[in-house]
């Protein structure tokens, strides 16, 4: 009999997440859905309507709630074999909002750094000994084509760095792991209609989701340390 995959999806509740684990789902994964809110969590995971979808309470800027959400996760299914990193965050729009690098409050920064790095970092810190026992792993960092240091532009400047260091993140930790069995990589999904993207976005969350699933469930001869758009690499 074959055990299903395990699959952890952070900031899971709405969006790009929700759809990443409504697609990982239908492929038969068994799909745990982080989100800060307990109850929008648990109302997200019945929303599937798949028996195998359950979900945890995941602030991925808070340490100790990785550390709780993963050992939780394990108990409940002894593995985790996918981990999707799309929890994000764009505080440049607030009010006022940061319109160039002078303006950069550096706690705000910081608090953008929290979720969009340092949460990705924390929760890869948590899952990856599983994987490495299991000796299966695939990870995917949701970045942005705004950190590409190639196609790098002004606006919106705390979240281009903050994806420019994802990206980083992405390769380091892919050339650590090697040609192994567990690949990393990281893509953009788009300009998507979100509580993000906003009401103009001209994409969909069923579009976006498929290269982060298709990343989540690649063969063993699969790329790793890429960066990926419409399932196609996209220069760092």
């Amino acid at each position: 009999m074959t055990v299903a995959r395990v699959a952890l999806i952070t900031g899971a509740n709405r969006g790009i997440g929700l759809e990443i684990s409504r697609q990982l789902a239908a492929k038969g994964l068994t799909v745990v859905l982080g989100a800060r809110d307990g109850a929008k969590g648990k109302a997200a995971a019945a929303s599937l309507d798949n028996a195998k979808a359950s979900s945890v309470v995941l602030d991925v800027a808070d340490g100790a709630s990785v550390t709780k959400a993963v050992e939780e996760t394990i108990a409940r299914h002894g593995r985790i074999d996918v981990l999707v990193n799309n929890a994000g965050v764009m505080l440049d729009r607030g009010n006022p909002p940061v319109t160039g690098v002078l303006a950069i409050p550096p706690a705000l920064l910081a608090d953008t750094l929290a979720v969009n790095l340092t949460g990705p970092l924390r929760v890869i810190q948590a899952v990856l000994p599983h994987m490495q026992k299991a000796g299966y792993g695939r990870i995917v960092n949701l970045s942005s084509r705004m950190g590409s240091l190639g196609e790098m532009q002004a606006g919106v400047p705390m979240y281009r760095i903050s994806k420019t260091a994802l990206n980083a993140l992405t390769r380091v930790a892919a050339a650590e792991l090697g040609s192994g069995p567990i690949k990393i990589n990281a893509m953009h999904p788009g300009w998507i209609k979100t509580d993000m993207g906003g009401p103009s976005a001209p994409g969909n969350v069923i579009d976006a989701a498929d290269t982060a699933v298709w990343l989540a469930t690649l063969a063993d001869d699969g790329p790793t340390g890429g960066f990926f758009f419409e399932r196609k690499p996209l220069a760092w």
